[in-house]
């Protein structure tokens, strides 16, 4: 199996398994989204540090070197979250999912663009100009016409500012521990110590 496939097949699984949590998590009704949300990441979080730990602790001079990307990281992956499961909590679990998953590519362009002038090809625009179309289709199937203020429409409005600020955070995190590692962190270090912090912090909701 050539590398591409298998990198291919395993963000089709990454994307199928993030498209259940949303379910997962309306189906524990007597929880809040911020409780799961919390319990959710600071759980995961702490618990991939562990299992990264020995690459964690020989990487420390290079994770000092690197303090201010992991810091900004976790407190990307500490609110991302609560930002995510909030937002199905107000829009529900179809627009919160799919706003998440379909703007994080945006904000992820849009963040190398700004942080390390990266061009926005063509071929980036056009992607992006479908992925709004299609966000702001599936935001208006979902409004109810109202003549005065609607709590329905102020809620999926939330919920999907919620869904734009989780696929923020989303990419922010990424880019941050993608940036550690092209600075000398590798890849289990970066990613379990960012998880880590950010889970700590999850820990104090």
């Amino acid at each position: 199996m050539s590398p591409t496939l298998i990198g291919n097949t395993c963000v089709v699984i990454a994307a199928l398994s993030w498209g259940t949590t949303g379910t997962a998590a309306r189906l524990a009704p007597a929880l809040s989204p911020i409780t799961i949300a919390c319990v959710a990441m600071g759980i995961g979080g702490i618990l991939q540090a562990l299992l990264a730990l020995p690459a964690i602790l020989s990487s420390l001079p290079q994770l000092q070197q690197q303090r201010r990307l992991l810091i900004i990281g976790a407190c990307a992956v500490a609110i991302y979250p609560l930002a995510f499961y909030c937002s199905m909590d107000f829009a529900g679990v179809a627009v919160g999912t799919v706003i998440s998953i379909g703007s994080a590519p945006l904000f992820s362009a849009l963040i190398e663009n700004r942080m390390e002038k990266s061009a926005l090809t063509k071929q980036w625009l056009g992607g992006a100009l479908v992925g709004v179309i299609g966000i702001s289709l599936l935001a208006q199937i979902h409004t109810v016409p109202s003549a005065g203020g609607d709590p329905a429409q102020a809620s999926l409005s939330v919920g999907v500012a919620l869904s734009l600020l989780a696929g923020l955070t989303y990419a922010l995190y990424s880019w941050t521990a993608r940036k550690m590692m092209v600075n000398g962190v590798i890849s289990r270090a970066a990613m379990g110590s960012t998880f880590g912090v950010g889970g700590c912090f999850s820990c104090h909701c």
